[in-house]
């Protein structure tokens, strides 16, 4: 919880009050690893906030899973075109570990905002987090390679090598798991030189 509240307050600062009200209004989730957290053709009306573990969210595409992105501790996760229009989702998510998540429900956030309007950050920051994850990642794949991409991956989030399995890696970047191999040799081997 004290993540969570961490985070909230680079936004905004809140009392004791408000922190109790916050308490009150998530209930705390754990799913194994490899476990669905959400599925496509559901109607999003939830928000998670990750407190410990790793999330992969992808698109089931012709029976093929396509990694779009991965999320961790510190991060919102919000399915924004279902949980915003009320509409079936495409996108799933599944922990890659052990996770912990908070989940916000609709229905909560809505009582929460009652009694705290301020409160309309939580839903605001996911919905932010998610558009700005969206645009980075479309533009990595209009602008750079996928060795450009890999040395991103590695440079900013290179944990992600030990947690999840490198076929979702190798999916994220777009790219088979033989071609991935290929781009670490040619990476580490170039750092050699």
């Amino acid at each position: 919880m004290e993540k969570l509240i961490e985070n909230i307050k680079l936004y905004v600062s809140l009392n004791k009050q408000e922190i109790q009200l916050l308490l009150e209004s998530v209930d705390k989730k754990t799913y194994q690893k490899n476990e669905v957290i959400f599925k496509e053709g559901k109607i999003s009306d939830e928000i998670y906030f990750v407190t410990k573990g790793c999330v992969r969210l992808f698109y089931n595409v012709e029976g093929i899973d396509k990694t779009a992105f991965f999320y961790t501790e510190g991060q919102f996760i919000c399915a924004g075109e279902s949980y915003t229009f009320n509409i079936p989702a495409i996108e799933n998510y599944q922990a890659m570990e052990q996770t912990e998540i908070f989940v916000f429900t609709k229905s909560k956030i809505d009582l929460l905002l009652k009694q705290v309007p301020k409160f309309e950050l939580i839903a605001r920051i996911a919905t932010e987090n998610e558009l700005i994850t969206c645009q980075k990642v479309i533009a990595s794949f209009i602008t750079k390679s996928a060795e450009e991409r890999y040395i991103d991956l590695l440079n900013t989030q290179g944990e992600l090598f030990q947690r999840v399995p490198q076929q979702y890696i190798a999916s994220f970047l777009g790219v088979s798991p033989e071609t991935l191999s290929r781009i670490k040799t040619r990476v580490f081997n170039k750092k050699k030189s």
